[in-house]
């Protein structure tokens, strides 16, 4: 594994009195960065985001994690989206400016990933060639529905989906539906025996470490893919 240089700062957002907290994970020889959102009910430094950040490194894939506000405030209830929204911009204009000449992607972990994916598509995102979603928030739990997908046909960059077939905010058919409509632009993995979360059962015959292999494998092969 390449040596990770860490930077941790105060990140400024446009409207906001105050910045928020990120941190910029950087191997000496990166291919490729990607700007990691964190989900509704956890920050950047949740152990399934480090885990994952971490696994990309040893890829040689840069990655700049970041707050939400309300999260760098301490509370529980989100952001409005476009406040959500200002703060993935800020985020990849900012990974812009530390890593000239690194080629961009950007997405995040469930609710982190939608609102990339809705900053995107009303508006293109400068620099990012590509959206990677761990587990896209497809509706609630036992409320299947594609409604929260419809904004996804107004992305004009490449989308990668990684989903679980036991998570209850994604219901496989129609993940797979919704992929199969955007056409070329997207790519879903599915991680088998996979929750939301990405965990599996323990009669799955599978590790979690297995799992997190799994995804960072899937990660590492298509943004090389797509930086190249």
């Amino acid at each position: 594994m390449s040596s990770v240089a860490t930077h941790e700062f105060e990140m400024p957002v446009p409207g906001l009195d105050a910045g928020v907290a990120a941190v910029l994970e950087t191997p000496a020889d990166a291919v490729a960065a990607y700007v990691f959102a964190h989900g509704a009910g956890a920050g950047m430094r949740h152990a399934f985001i480090a885990e994952t950040a971490a696994m990309l490194h040893g890829e040689h894939i840069a990655t700049l994690r970041y707050q939400f506000p309300y999260m760098q405030a301490g509370g529980h209830r989100p952001d409005p989206p476009a406040r959500l929204e200002r703060t993935v911009r800020a985020a990849i204009a900012t990974a812009g400016t530390m890593l000239p000449g690194v080629p961009l992607f950007a997405g995040g972990k469930s609710m982190g990933g939608r609102m990339t994916s809705q900053a995107a598509a009303s508006e293109p995102l400068s620099g990012v060639r590509g959206l990677a979603f761990l587990g896209f928030p497809l509706h609630p739990p036992k409320r299947p529905g594609t409604t929260r997908a419809r904004h996804l046909a107004d992305v004009t960059v490449p989308m990668l989906f990684i989903q679980g077939t036991r998570d209850d905010l994604a219901d496989l058919d129609l993940i797979q539906g919704v992929c199969t409509g955007l056409g070329g632009r997207a790519t879903l993995h599915v991680v088998d025996g996979g929750d939301h979360s990405f965990k599996v059962l323990k009669r799955s015959g599978r590790t979690q470490p297995d799992v997190m292999n799994e995804i960072r494998d899937t990660m590492s092969a298509w943004l090389r893919q797509h930086a190249s």
